[in-house]
């Protein structure tokens, strides 16, 4: 579980650089009798998906940075946003991205959270790959593959030299730490997250080496992600919390760039269409026949979902209502948006003047978290919806501060009597699961993940290696290598969330068989392997067996 991952998913999923990328903007109704005429975007306009992911940035530590120029880790430099939380895959999801991030945001940007931009991956390579020719292109990926995974020289002779003073352990030792798979990837990544748990170096010492010959950014769905949850092992094993982030090297991408990553993960996996067209359904649904509609969503990103919503109000019979858009979102979106909320407020703007929609739009400048009644602005006589596309995983709870405002957030959305709550967050429960059980929760999710993106994009792919790496990494590595307020990415599955909305007062409106029918005509563009399923009053869209993203609604 990255507008597009996300969050926002996948907030989600995130944010990662390179050669001016392809161009994309969402074409919008050319069917002539649609009251909406195809849309045309002014020059700034830059519309995508959110993300899956999202990171913070932090100041810097000057302890850690002598131990990182000691070690150099071969991670890279640059701070999280919200891809899987997000407005189109800046923002983020799955979500996702980060597959909250999407969003984006460069490593000198001040993050409260973490991107979402929803959601955000990590960052593992300064190799541009910018030929056009297969063999040099091969070369590339190769010296990107390198530079992002290593081991440098003297992580080598730093090994080479533990391993040598093994040799002279006891025999107990000895046998402990060449326990362990051999040629099972999975098996050598589940080990060496649970030597990492002991903090059995002996173990270590040989495993991250034996990994790193296994794994490949070019390579299948699970070398892919291996690559990047050893890094994850390997800043775990650094430090913790802010300091991790000072072993990242590159810099964030431009905003365009991100831009485009973030369209490419939104277009390749249909994540983020479902989550956007289940909760655009349940919300029209809700307002049927209001004339003042206020929509709250939280973190914006982008702002993309809302564009087909706004054609479907202009549609409606009798008229269009008067519509207002209260976005909320933190300082790492702007980066991927290339400017703040006055941005989404100025594109929304043009788009309801295309389908002639009244339209007003509030910005709050704030982690979800940081939000109070009074910033919202409601209005009495206004047909209230709240939505929550890939985020709300981002807000942390009682297992990290004792203000625990995930639940303070959602008694407050319940004090405004909404006429429907949007809640859709990635199947997974990675938020307070001992370690070792949360590293294979994210290897199964992730892998799932992956394994989907290989049926669209080949592994040679330059722009697949960039998706992966700037929309996706940065949620695993924060899923593996951080704690307590670092961690943003905190998961949980529906069992979980529909406890917790049940004890703020709210009760399950399920979705109607319109929303599900329309979707079910979404995924027929997509692989069977996409299967859809409907149970406790929400829907799951999974890939094979895995159940990934699940859509619900409240009232």
């Amino acid at each position: 579980m990255a507008d597009t991952p996300t969050s926002r998913m996948i907030h989600p999923f995130s944010n990662m650089q390179r050669q001016n990328p392809k161009q994309f903007q969402f074409q919008y109704s050319d069917n002539p009798q649609h009251p909406c005429r195809p849309y045309q975007p002014s020059p700034d306009t830059h519309v995508v998906p959110q993300h899956l992911y999202s990171l913070k940035s932090h100041s810097s530590d000057a302890s850690y940075e002598n131990q990182v120029a000691q070690m150099k880790h071969t991670l890279d430099s640059s701070a999280a946003a919200g891809c899987m939380r997000h407005d189109s895959p800046s923002s983020h999801s799955f979500t996702p991205p980060s597959i909250r991030s999407g969003s984006g945001s460069p490593s000198s940007h001040d993050d409260s959270r973490s991107d979402s931009t929803n959601g955000s991956p990590v960052s593992a390579s300064c190799v541009t790959v910018t030929t056009e020719d297969p063999n040099d292109l091969k070369q590339k990926l190769k010296d990107l593959e390198a530079e992002m995974l290593g081991p440098d020289a003297e992580i080598v002779n730093s090994l080479e030299s533990s391993v040598a003073k093994q040799l002279s352990l006891e025999p107990e030792k000895w046998a402990q730490m060449m326990d362990f798979p051999r040629g099972d990837l999975k098996e050598l990544l589940l080990a060496c997250a649970r030597a990492v748990e002991e903090k059995n170096m002996y173990a270590v010492d040989v495993m991250v080496p034996e990994l790193r010959k296994m794994v490949s950014v070019s390579g299948t769905p699970l070398e892919r992600l291996g690559a990047y949850m050893v890094e994850g092992l390997v800043a775990r094993l650094a430090s913790s919390g802010h300091s991790i982030y000072k072993a990242l090297r590159c810099k964030e991408p431009k905003s365009s760039d991100l831009l485009s990553y973030m369209h490419f993960l939104y277009e390749a996996c249909p994540y983020f269409k479902f989550g956007y067209m289940s909760a655009n359904g349940a919300i029209a649904e809700a307002v049927k026949g209001e004339d003042r509609i206020h929509i709250i969503d939280f973190h914006i990103a982008q702002g993309a979902q809302w564009i087909s919503l706004l054609q479907a109000l202009a549609a409606r019979p009798g008229g269009p209502p008067t519509v207002r858009i209260t976005g909320i979102d933190d300082t790492v979106s702007a980066y991927a948006r290339g400017g703040g909320l006055d941005l989404v407020g100025r594109r929304l703007s043009h788009i309801a003047g295309l389908c002639k929609v009244p339209f007003e739009f509030h910005s709050v400048a704030m982690a979800g978290e940081e939000v109070e009644e009074a910033h919202l602005g409601v209005v009495p006589g206004e047909a209230l919806a709240v939505n929550f596309t890939l985020e709300l995983h981002h807000i942390p709870d009682e297992t990290v501060s004792t203000a625990n405002h995930r639940d303070r957030i959602l008694r407050l959305v319940k004090g405004l009597r909404p006429r429907v709550l949007t809640l859709v967050e990635q199947e997974s429960n990675t938020n307070t699961a001992p370690f070792p059980q949360r590293f294979a929760e994210t290897l199964d999710y992730y892998a799932a993940i992956f394994e989907s993106i290989d049926l669209t994009l080949p592994r040679d792919d330059r722009e697949r290696v960039n998706m992966e790496q700037h929309c996706l990494a940065r949620e695993v590595v924060n899923l593996i290598a951080c704690e307590g307020a670092e961690r943003v990415e905190r998961h949980e599955v529906f069992g979980k969330w529909k406890a917790r909305l049940t004890m703020a007062g709210f009760r399950p409106s399920p979705l109607s068989a319109l929303v599900n029918a329309t979707i079910s005509t979404l995924l027929q563009s997509y692989s069977e392997n996409y299967k859809l399923a409907e149970r406790d009053g929400a829907l799951y869209l999974g890939w094979k067996s895995k159940p990934l993203v699940v859509s619900s609604a409240w009232h």
